[in-house]
């Protein structure tokens, strides 16, 4: 008999749903969710290439949108839910939001703010603090990633093989 989900495993299962939207645009799968009270009140997927911006990462899309249902920027009582351990600007936007708690799927050892490289997240150095939960469904999360580069890297390499027999012609 299968084991229920806890409430953070539920959440992260959604999350994962918003970084398969990515991955089908062949962005890079992150996906992220904030809840309140029970309920997703935001949702994102990295969008960099397909918007041409920075900021298009899942967690800024996210807080945006929650921060309209709220009606505040402040997201007080929010916990958000990301695939990956988020960057350095979604850490910042995360503690500027005060969201009260982030779950993270992996862990992000080249950009992680999280813990990895640095840890905004929990720095006392900061007003605010999000008590952080690291490693819900992170085989999920961490394949869906692993997957996306594996198929990249073929796909540069074709074209790049391409392109080379193109001007040996």
């Amino acid at each position: 008999m299968k084991k229920p989900l806890t409430d953070d495993e539920k959440y992260m299962k959604e999350a994962l749903k918003e970084a398969r939207k990515a991955y089908k645009l062949g962005e890079v799968p992150i996906g992220c969710v904030i809840v309140y009270e029970g309920k997703i009140i935001g949702r994102g997927y990295n969008r960099r290439k397909t918007d041409h911006s920075t900021l298009s990462h899942a967690e800024i899309t996210a807080i945006k949108k929650a921060s309209k249902v709220m009606g505040d920027w402040r997201l007080e009582g929010c916990t958000l839910y990301v695939t990956l351990e988020p960057c350095q600007m979604c850490s910042g936007a995360i503690i500027q939001a005060r969201i009260d708690r982030v779950v993270m799927g992996c862990m992000n050892p080249k950009a992680g703010c999280g813990g990895s490289l640095l840890n905004i997240l929990e720095s006392p150095l900061f007003n605010h603090q999000a008590e952080v939960t690291r490693g819900v469904l992170e085989e999920e999360c961490s394949e869906i990633l692993t997957r996306f580069f594996k198929e990249l890297r073929v796909r540069l390499k074709t074209e790049k093989d391409a392109a080379k027999e193109g001007t040996e012609d």
